[in-house]
């Protein structure tokens, strides 16, 4: 075993070791003689909210979606357990199967009406359906109306009734435990990078096959499932359910939690959990002993200590706790992994992409004007123009991100024009894009292995469980081969914040190989490259193309397109004035005018 080996393993059993020592630590806290009831009932109330506050970190914090109405799915679930167990005699256990199967067909309906909107209509449609359910706990006769139901039966294992604040302590935080390792599984997985992708680079994630509707819907649901357990736990906590838990007001303080620990870790929901509980109960019994209680300033001077938290720390409290944890080791990587499944290529010179009268119109402009020409395999083509010719909506209308207006495009003899960008990178189409669009607080790694997605099929729950484990290898394994192929080796495991825009340009290359495609398209990939990576980029496709791969580029590095292209098509205003070889397209008079004017 390497030295690097030893160092990396070595550092993740410290990281391992420390949240270890952390647990045992808490889990010894209600052991501990002379520890006040109220104490453990604090930290039973910070787990049931950390529950609820992991999904949130997921669903907002990485998923970039924000909900105004978990705690509407810890009532779906807390209401679907009280009414079997005090009404029908069930066990509590067996009603935490129908309560989570019941919460999660609710967040199934919700998210496919609330999940397809944007922006702020997003967070609106959740508060909408929020407070409309929040409306029906309060008036149905068979939940209580607002006197909700009671007697609840406790939790109980073997005959034992987890009675008291000190032995449901264990149960909760339990499944808070294992909602920490399981999301922070999800997380470190193809489904993970996925999520990730949806916050800031959801257009890429298509282009490489994620299907970002059914992940949004999948963390959706998986938030959803998190604040069920937490709405299960409390009915039999409580041992009663009222519809006053559940409001939008709750939701909003659940929010204040997730955002308040971090979106970094899924562990940092207990830290905003913890502060969130804590700072409240401090200030419910501080202020009326300051003002005596004639004004109730608390929830004033909740409001003002949270904004003063996130103006000093944006990110929460979580990067202020891990500058005190051991540093996490770089990702292993398993050089010895069994290679991805490639594709199989097609036969030198044949038609690999025709585009017939293809037309894009934007009301009264037309971008592409009925333009055709075709790519042979093997080749490298140049798509060049004046800025403003329509070159990247032609690459657009290819991939998938532009619907046509009028015209057909086939790849391999089928029509691919009507299809998603994911299902066209099924296909074997791999792109970059003209304005660079890479996740910057995510390593150039996990970047680059985004670009594999369609290679993997490991879902939420193997991942959640880690049995994704021989693929991960693969898919990572793949990742640093492209990598190191393009020369940023050096910066593997750096963040891709951190790269200048040229290095970005080429970790876009290295993501669209991950797919192993066999057409792919470069949009100005020259962009920003010194002399001599220019001449490496150079180096580099022609041996994709002397590996069978077909590339079809747009640049506006005249030489460094004259030198490296088999065949160059010519737009100008959104129509084709010329197609030919390099020493063709150079020497033609309506080229030389659209590029030097009519007097040159």
């Amino acid at each position: 075993m390497s030295d690097a080996t030893m160092k990396q393993k070595s550092g993740l059993s410290r990281r391992s070791m420390f949240f270890i020592v952390l647990t045992a630590i808490l889990f010894a806290i209600p052991l501990i003689p002379g520890v006040p009831v109220y104490w453990i009932t604090l930290l039973d109330n910070i787990g049931l909210a950390a529950l609820v506050a992991i999904g949130l970190i997921l669903l907002t914090g990485v998923g970039g979606m924000t909900s105004f109405g978990q705690a509407t799915f810890c009532g779906f679930a807390a209401y679907t357990t009280a009414v079997l167990c005090a009404y029908h005699g069930f066990s509590p256990w067996i009603s935490l199967f129908v309560a989570v199967a019941v919460t999660l067909v609710a967040a199934v309906i919700l998210g496919i009406i609330t999940v397809p909107l944007s922006g702020h209509y997003l967070p609106l449609g959740t508060l909408a359906w929020g407070i409309a359910i929040f409306y029906l706990f309060s008036k149905l006769d068979f939940l209580g109306r607002n006197d909700g139901i009671t007697p609840v039966p406790p939790i109980s294992i073997a005959g034992y009734q987890f009675f008291d604040s000190r032995s449901i302590f264990y149960v909760i935080w339990i499944f808070v435990i294992i909602a920490v390792l399981t999301t922070t599984n999800l997380l470190d997985s193809r489904t993970g990078r996925a999520i990730r992708a949806l916050r800031g680079a959801s257009g890429a994630a298509e282009s490489f096959g994620v299907d970002t509707t059914r992940t949004k819907l999948v963390v959706f649901v998986y938030a959803a499932m998190l604040a069920a357990i937490s709405g299960w736990l409390y009915a039999h906590v409580q041992r009663a359910v009222n519809p006053t838990p559940f409001g939008v007001g709750a939701s909003i303080e659940y929010l204040f939690m997730a955002v308040a620990g971090g979106t970094g870790h899924p562990a940092a929901a207990i830290f905003g959990a913890a502060f969130v509980t804590l700072l409240k109960e401090i200030l419910t019994r501080l202020l009326p002993f300051l003002f005596g209680g004639q004004a109730h300033y608390e929830e004033v001077v909740f409001g003002i200590v949270l904004v003063l938290i996130l103006q000093k720390s944006r990110l929460g409290l979580w990067p202020l706790v891990e500058k005190l944890l051991p540093q996490p080791a770089d990702p292993f990587i398993d050089r010895k992994a069994e290679a991805l499944p490639v594709r199989t290529r097609p036969e030198p010179g044949s038609k690999i992409l025709d585009l017939d009268t293809v037309r894009k119109q934007f009301q009264g402009l037309v971008a592409v004007n009925d333009v055709s020409f075709s790519i042979k395999a093997g080749e490298i083509v140049g798509l060049i123009g004046p800025n403003g010719a329509g070159k990247s909506t032609t690459f657009n209308l290819v991939t998938g991100t532009l619907p046509l207006t009028s015209g057909k495009i086939e790849f391999r003899g089928e029509p691919i024009h009507g299809l998603s960008p994911r299902q066209i990178a099924q296909r074997g189409i791999g792109r970059t894009f003209q304005h660079v669009k890479v996740l910057a607080d995510m390593s150039v790694l996990d970047n680059v292995a985004l670009g594999a997605h369609l290679r993997g099929s490991a879902g939420v729950a193997s991942a959640s469980l880690r049995l994704d484990r021989a693929e991960e290898a693969r898919i990572l394994a793949e990742a640093a081969r492209q990598i190191e192929r393009v020369g940023l080796g050096e910066h593997m495991h750096k963040q891709a914040g951190s790269l200048a825009l040229g290095q970005l340009r080429i970790l876009e290359i290295a993501r669209a190989l991950c797919l192993d495609p066999t057409l792919l398209l470069l949009d100005e990939p020259a962009a920003g490259l010194r002399h001599f990576e220019k001449q490496q980029l150079s180096e580099l496709l022609r041996q994709l193309r002397s590996e069978g791969m077909t590339v079809l580029l747009v640049e506006h590095d005249m030489g460094f397109v004259m030198n490296l292209t088999d065949h160059i098509v010519v737009l100008d205003f959104g129509t084709k004035i010329a197609e030919g070889s390099p020493a063709v397209v150079s020497k033609h008079p309506a080229v030389i005018q659209a590029y030097l004017g009519a007097d040159a």
